[in-house]
């Protein structure tokens, strides 16, 4: 019976390890395709959710990170077909979910991306993935992420010098 209490002990140990380890990117995520605080909360809820329930035996730190990055995604972008009702909030209101300063900027202007560019430009700018990782993470083709990430610089480029024209 220890034996049982020991392994419960551990499981709980390694889950609470990865919600501090894994949550401010996975919210970060969330939020990017939801633009909403409470909904990207519940998506991430529901990711580890999921990761209790559902995970795979994970080979090392990068599969498992790999793996909840793809249900978080998924999950916010279901999420998102039924919680169009909701506007994106300001990014003052979300202090202390690991958004540097230096990395604010970059940040609201992917939020403001088409859809299908956000998660790929956070994935590869903010938290450093290469292209064929985005594509592992993703389900998609190193192609397509290069093709995504190609367009959505056209658009932050864009975006940025609309809202600095005189390049300041």
């Amino acid at each position: 019976m220890s034996s049982v209490k020991g392994q419960y002990l551990d499981q709980r140990r390694h889950i609470e390890y990865a919600v501090n380890k894994y949550s401010q990117t996975l919210f970060r995520i969330c939020y990017s395709i939801l633009c909403n605080k409470e909904d990207a909360e519940d998506a991430l809820q529901e990711t580890f959710m999921a990761y209790m329930t559902k995970s795979p035996v994970f080979t090392d730190s990068e599969h498992e990170k790999a793996w909840l990055i793809r249900v978080a995604t998924n999950i916010s972008k279901n999420m998102r077909k039924y919680r169009l009702r909701h506007v994106c909030e300001s990014l003052d209101d979300l202090k202390g979910v690991g958004i540097s300063d230096e990395d604010k900027g970059l940040f609201e202007a992917i939020m403001k991306m088409p859809e299908k560019y956000k998660t790929v430009l956070d994935l590869y700018y903010i938290e450093g993935y290469k292209c064929n990782e985005i594509a592992d993470i993703l389900g998609i083709s190193p192609e397509n992420v290069r093709k995504r990430l190609q367009h959505g610089r056209k658009h932050l480029k864009h975006e940025i010098e609309r809202n600095d024209p005189h390049g300041t």
